[in-house]
């Protein structure tokens, strides 16, 4: 299996050099990209993604009570059928919540139109939106970009991953390659926005992942879900849970590669490289974010208090304002374990710090508190690792076998400036 992404969804200094993104291609998929007046600069705002053939499909979403238009027009469809879908509609700038029923006949209305566009069925089209809350789409746009991005439909995904931007800095990608026992090679590609209100539950974005692999509507569910709980679930900017969460995955069997039970293993692997991609890339463009952060947490009473742990970590504002000022200010990690609502033995507690992304601890790694208090250590070394643009946090708590990881980042001054005037 191989996968790939640009340099550009991995490191914040790296710049798209490229107008052609380096994917592999789904088989039968096309998509498109367009300005539809959205945004205020000219910048792309609309997203298509069809299928030739109609596709399998399965769904996450947010967990947040309120839930956008496109949210609760998406659930019921998959809720009533998991085949038949050709295309994913996805619109910026406003995310249509809390906009009454309105809001859900303006979401239903993207799909007619699409529908229109493509020649297939209106149910046959889920509905994506992002931006601010508790404004409503400004229809003759929609129309007018839903008919552009129709006649602009081709293989530039690069197009298509700017089209759902946010506040993003650059777009995400990730494709994977996968050829079965019977020598059918199918790929898996996506694209995903995001880079504040992120939270677990799912973790706040938009995402579409395509593949040309045939997969049961029942294989593609299980699979999407498993696989979106250690990725998608595990990363953590600033604590907040959107009301537009969405992770959709399409399955067109267009490469002939059918995903069996023997061939489930591969399949499963293949998505979660892509979905971990993805999910990264979120935390690594975070707004305002200067550190990329892997928290690992070992020895609770299971992986879910593992996780409680983590996500409680990785969401303490003092915790996070420290990573940003390359303060190795262990007292507010452990005392953020220590919070977070499950069982730790405080005298059997370890933590270390090792610079880069890393799963389990290296040469590299530094003991900085163990017994209930701070370990001998250079309060120098411990600065340089925190300095490091990519650290890593190896908490050991004593209770058990549980382990987790969550992917997390700082909390700069950039990052109130962002959020501080979103609506202007």
């Amino acid at each position: 299996m191989s996968i790939l992404y640009p340099n550009s969804v991995l490191k914040k200094d790296h710049a798209v050099t490229d107008s052609k993104f380096p994917i592999q291609t789904p088989a039968g998929f096309q998509v498109a990209g367009v300005h539809a007046g959205l945004k205020k600069d000219g910048a792309l705002d609309m997203t298509l993604i069809a299928s030739s053939a109609p596709c399998q499909a399965a769904g996450v979403f947010t967990r947040n009570q309120m839930k956008a238009a496109p949210v609760l027009l998406d659930m019921d469809r998959l809720a009533a059928a998991r085949d038949g879908y050709q295309a994913v509609i996805v619109n910026t700038r406003c995310a249509n919540a809390c906009t009454g029923e309105r809001g859900l006949a303006d979401a239903r209305q993207m799909a007619r139109l699409t529908a229109q566009q493509l020649g297939c069925g209106e149910e046959a089209v889920l509905v994506l939106s992002t931006g601010v809350i508790g404004s409503f789409l400004p229809m003759e746009k929609i129309a007018a970009g839903i008919h552009l991005a129709a006649e602009a439909l081709g293989q530039d995904w690069e197009a298509a991953a700017r089209g759902i931007m946010t506040t993003d800095t650059r777009p995400k990608f990730a494709s994977a390659s996968q050829t079965t026992a019977d020598g059918k090679t199918y790929q898996i590609s996506g694209i995903s926005k995001g880079a504040g209100m992120i939270a677990p539950n799912m973790a706040t974005m938009l995402s579409v992942v395509v593949t040309d692999a045939a997969v049961s509507p029942e294989r593609l569910d299980a699979a999407l879900k498993q696989v979106a709980d250690r990725t998608f679930n595990r990363i953590v900017i600033d604590g907040d849970m959107s009301t537009n969460d969405t992770l959709l995955l399409l399955a067109n069997g267009a490469s002939g590669a059918v995903i069996d039970e023997a061939e489930w293993p591969a399949f499963v692997s293949a998505l979660e490289g892509v979905c971990r991609a993805l999910a990264q890339a979120i935390v690594r463009d975070g707004e305002g974010v200067t550190k990329f952060i892997t928290l690992n947490v070992s020895g609770a009473e299971s992986d879910a208090a593992a996780h409680q742990i983590a996500n409680t970590i990785a969401t303490s504002p003092l915790v996070k304002t420290a990573f940003f000022g390359n303060d190795a200010n262990w007292g507010r990690i452990v005392a953020a374990a220590g919070r977070a609502g499950v069982a730790i033995r405080p005298e059997e507690t370890r933590l270390w710090l090792t610079p880069g992304e890393h799963y389990i601890r290296t040469p590299d790694s530094l003991l900085i508190f163990e017994g209930g208090m701070a370990a001998a250590y250079s309060e120098e070394h411990a600065t340089g690792i925190v300095r490091s643009p990519e650290v890593s946090v190896h908490l050991e708590v004593g209770t058990g076998a549980g382990q987790a990881v969550v992917w997390t980042c700082d909390l700069s001054h950039d990052y109130v400036s962002i959020n501080g005037d979103y609506r202007s």
